[in-house]
């Protein structure tokens, strides 16, 4: 009887392991990398016993998090990637949304490689898959979308304050609105030490997007059906747009280098897959609500932001530059402090090794050097759509599609279901299309762009 028992109970935590489902590679060979799953298992199970120095994040924190950090500018420029690629975004934009989900998924069980040991950050992952070479690539990556992503918001936000008052008593240059919105942010970054501390921000900035979106999605064929004369064009393929709307779509899934930090503030880890899933799925939402009416309404003539394409001085117009100016400038100070929190632990900047006074103003120079940065980059390329296009084909193509993948092949193992297999060699396969031929359209974009400004 008791050996029957045993059995059953044996068969009912096998059971339980195998909930634990994509956590869980089944690789007979490597003993190491089936302790380091099973220790990810148990952590799964009572993240408080083994929670590799966790916080105390909600759910709720994580989601809105992600929406916020994702959900952003690239919203805005998925209308002029379709007038760059045609009808076949759509396709794009699924297999781009179900490989975002895949990849936040995969880089976060790379976290958990090593036996009863979690990597800090996505450098550490690429270390412990490729060695120094993979730490210096996943490095480059990582800085120059830490920085880029914001200073591409803080173009959009001095541009939309620009505008929006440049006929008012407030009026000013674009170049002092960068400045002013910079050394504004720097309030919440010296005030907050971790992204937990910074949640509010990410649920009003998820909130405004998603005003936008409503915006575009009433206003443009409203626009549209008021004026029949206007001649709108659509394209079923633009083979030759290919690379630039792939770019602009992956920028719109940029967010990976984020995740370790807010998988590390979640109180329950086990719920990352949950909460990256529901985050981007919103985002996927919301991008097809504003692509699809967008382009429909606009065609080939659709520009990026999209609300520059609505009636010029209209209200809606108006209301959309305000809350994605909103969103923008609340969504810098999560990529600064991801860079800041990194930056900290590197210089050992915390409040144990130097004291609470010396570690604040450390973590002030930190962060007072990082907004620095992002103003002078904002100031000398003021140009948002080949920007954005850039950020999106070197960056976010190489974090999103390419550096989780192998580095997942590289630590786990290729023993996995064909498809599953299939999946990732597509998704390399995009990303490597979008990296290189994306980066090169958009270098030649921003190359005419300076050569305009010149003459």
């Amino acid at each position: 009887m008791n050996n029957i028992t045993s059995l059953f109970s044996r068969q009912k935590e096998e059971s339980k392991q195998q909930d634990a489902g994509s956590f869980k590679i089944k690789d007979e060979k490597s003993e190491v990398v089936q302790h380091a799953i099973e220790d990810y298992i148990e952590e799964d199970r009572n993240s408080e016993k083994v929670d590799f120095g966790h916080g105390s994040g909600t759910w709720a924190t994580a989601y809105f998090n992600v929406v916020c950090v994702v959900a952003g500018t690239g919203t805005l420029g998925l209308p002029h990637a379709f007038a760059q690629g045609g009808w076949l975004g759509i396709l794009i934009l699924i297999l781009a949304s179900s490989m975002a989900i895949y990849s936040g998924i995969i880089l976060i069980q790379c976290l958990y490689c090593k036996p009863g040991e979690r990597l800090h950050d996505y450098k550490q992952i690429g270390k412990a898959a490729f060695g120094w070479p993979g730490y210096a690539f996943a490095s480059l990556m990582h800085l120059l979308n830490l920085f880029g992503c914001p200073a591409l918001y803080l173009v959009l936000a001095s541009e939309n304050l620009h505008t929006l008052l440049q006929y008012t008593s407030g009026a000013l240059t674009r170049e002092y609105w960068v400045i002013i919105i910079a050394a504004a942010l720097l309030v919440p970054l010296f005030a907050f030490k971790t992204l937990k501390e910074i949640t509010f921000l990410a649920a009003i900035g998820a909130l405004t997007t998603m005003i936008a979106v409503f915006i575009v999605v009433i206003e443009s064929p409203i626009d549209h059906n008021a004026n029949p004369q206007r001649e709108v064009i659509h394209d079923g393929v633009i083979w030759t747009g290919f690379p630039s709307a792939l770019a602009t779509i992956s920028f719109s899934f940029g967010g990976n280098n984020t995740y370790p930090h807010v998988e590390h503030a979640l109180k329950k880890p086990h719920q990352w897959k949950w909460t990256v899933t529901a985050g981007l799925g919103t985002c996927a939402a919301l991008y097809f609500l504003t692509a699809i009416p967008g382009y429909w309404s606009y065609g080939r003539d659709a520009v990026s932001p999209i609300y520059n394409s609505l009636p010029e001085g209209g209200a809606a117009q108006i209301v959309a530059k305000i809350v994605m100016t909103i969103h923008v400038i609340l969504a810098i100070p999560i990529y600064a402090c991801s860079f800041a929190l990194e930056f900290e632990r590197f210089c050992r900047i915390d409040d144990q090794k130097l004291g609470k006074f010396l570690a604040f103003f450390g973590r002030a120079a930190v962060r007072t050097a990082t907004m620095v940065i992002l103003a002078v980059l904002a100031i000398f390329i003021p140009y948002f759509d080949a920007f954005m296009s850039l950020i999106g084909a070197l960056c976010t193509c190489s974090l999103v599609f390419l550096i989780p993948i192998l580095c997942h092949l590289r630590l786990f193992g290729i023993k996995r279901p064909i498809y599953e297999l299939a999946f990732c060699g597509l998704a390399l396969l995009l990303g490597i299309v979008g990296c290189i031929f994306g980066s090169w359209d958009a270098i030649d974009s921003l190359k005419m762009h300076f050569a305009e400004d010149a003459a």
